[in-house]
């Protein structure tokens, strides 16, 4: 139960929005509606359902994240840095029981306790050369990877990318310290470790930053 709370408390102290209109399955037993009447119910009801009103497709797809995000500039450079997740609880966090395991104004660190077992990527849904990179990297492909946009219309993004998007607020951002993107999240030993990725510059910009770079030299 402690590690399962520890876990919770690990996700309240990163916080993650997210935003998904996928089928993902179906799950547990299925059995066959044998009765004509039931299911003709089933369909009536159904029918009555406003589906716009519990679904607007629309919305989804032109979904831009939460209101709180914030951008974040292209890593320039390759390089890697420990960000300790000590926190100050802003409430009383339940131990399950009926008690209370860490009090409002408690300050601990979650990774003494428990093991964070996520990697998490950080890219700007904006940027087509980052979606790029994450959809051909070996991070499109991992059950363990989860995928954060700090910027990024949803209906787009998810049209290159197969798998559940998310979005990082400006408090997420802050609490792992994030300078750039795309950056790569995951735990090592007590602390996160952050590695930034900078990116091959295309054709076209490394022609338009050459011509800027020969103006300022005028």
């Amino acid at each position: 139960m402690i590690r399962r709370t520890g876990l919770a408390v690990i996700a309240l102290v990163l916080g993650v929005t997210s935003v998904q209109a996928k089928v993902i399955g179906t799950f547990g037993t299925t059995y066959r509606i044998t009765e004509r009447d039931a299911l003709a119910e089933i369909e009536e009801r159904a029918r009555q359902v406003d589906w716009n009103k519990v679904l607007d497709k629309r919305k989804v797809e032109n979904y831009q994240g939460p209101p709180d995000k914030a951008s974040l500039p292209r890593a320039k450079r390759n390089r890697n840095f420990p960000v300790d997740m000590t926190y100050t609880t802003e409430i009383d966090v339940p131990d399950g029981k009926g008690g209370i395991l860490y009090p409002k104004g408690y300050t601990f660190n979650p990774l003494d306790y428990v093991t964070y077992p996520k990697t998490l990527v950080v890219i700007d849904g904006t940027d087509p050369e980052q979606v790029k990179w994450f959809a051909a990297s070996e991070y499109d492909k991992r059950l363990d990877v989860t995928l954060l946009l700090t910027e990024g219309n949803f209906g787009t993004v998810s049209k290159r990318i197969s798998r559940p998007l998310f979005y990082a607020d400006s408090k997420m951002i802050e609490r792992l310290k994030l300078k750039a993107v795309p950056s790569v999240i995951k735990q090592k030993g007590r602390l996160m470790e952050v590695t930034e990725v900078a990116l091959p510059v295309g054709k076209a910009k490394a022609a338009s930053r050459s011509l800027q770079d020969k103006k300022g030299a005028q």
